[in-house]
């Protein structure tokens, strides 16, 4: 199943840390088709620190959604992510936004993401690479057309930055 995932971070080095887990996503949960150019973005919900860096992967997992969850999360505590500040700073995030139309609607899973369709920050990437993919009813194109991306620059030209950067 192809899955698309939000990465992001704003600590320590979040470019190194983004390709890491991207490399450990390959090696681990199915191979990673392609990635979109790395952004900086600003913060969102908690906007007091420093801004974002942020991309979106599409990948051919070989496992489930909830296998592929705990994969990212596995990921993210070893590159010491520390969720004690909702919203706030952290050296990895890695968000599953969408897999195939699976839906799930769970304490520990909801796909697609509730919130993908609501934040520039995920719908810049993802449109660069799945740009058909249906989030809350309308695809993400429809959805992006809707928000402020002013704030929003390319930090790389293409997405091969994290194979450069591994």
């Amino acid at each position: 199943m192809r899955a698309l995932l939000g990465l992001g971070g704003n600590i320590g080095n979040p470019r190194v840390a983004m390709a890491g887990a991207l490399v450990q996503l390959d090696e681990w949960a199915g191979r990673v088709v392609c990635v979109s150019r790395l952004y900086r973005t600003p913060p969102w919900g908690l906007t007091d620190q420093p801004d974002f860096l942020n991309c979106c992967a599409l990948i051919d997992a070989a496992l489930s959604p909830e296998s592929l969850l705990q994969c990212c999360l596995g990921i993210e505590q070893g590159l010491q992510r520390v969720r004690d500040i909702r919203w706030g700073p952290r050296t990895i995030d890695i968000d599953l936004v969408d897999m195939e139309g699976e839906r799930r609607d769970t304490a520990a899973l909801t796909l697609p993401h509730p919130q993908a369709h609501r934040r520039a920050f995920v719908l810049v990437p993802l449109v660069e690479i799945a740009p058909r993919t249906q989030l809350s009813g309308r695809d993400a194109t429809a959805w992006l057309r809707e928000l402020d991306v002013s704030a929003i620059r390319a930090e790389t030209t293409d997405g091969n930055w994290w194979r450069e950067t591994a």
